[in-house]
């Protein structure tokens, strides 16, 4: 989308204003919980539960008591090299 540097923010459409919401927003890098995991794999609670139990991705995990955090790019590493 190409936009004149000196256009108004006033003068933008409402289409213009959402493309540079949505290409100025980074993607989120982490997800939580099992909730999270299971989202971000496309599973079941309970599957998702299964791989973190299995230590498949110990190094993306973060765990401290109940808080679980997982890193996205890291999880997707370790299961592609997994699958190789």
């Amino acid at each position: 989308m190409n936009i004149d540097p000196k256009k108004q923010l006033l003068q933008l459409t409402v289409g213009e204003f959402l493309g540079l919401l949505k290409n100025s927003v980074p993607e989120k890098k982490y997800e939580y919980g099992l909730k999270g995991l299971a989202k971000m794999l496309g599973c079941s609670r309970s599957k998702a539960s299964l791989i973190k139990s299995s230590g498949i991705l110990d190094d993306a995990i973060v765990q401290n008591g109940n808080l679980i955090i997982i890193d996205k790019d890291k999880a997707m590493q370790l299961l592609a090299k997994r699958k190789e």
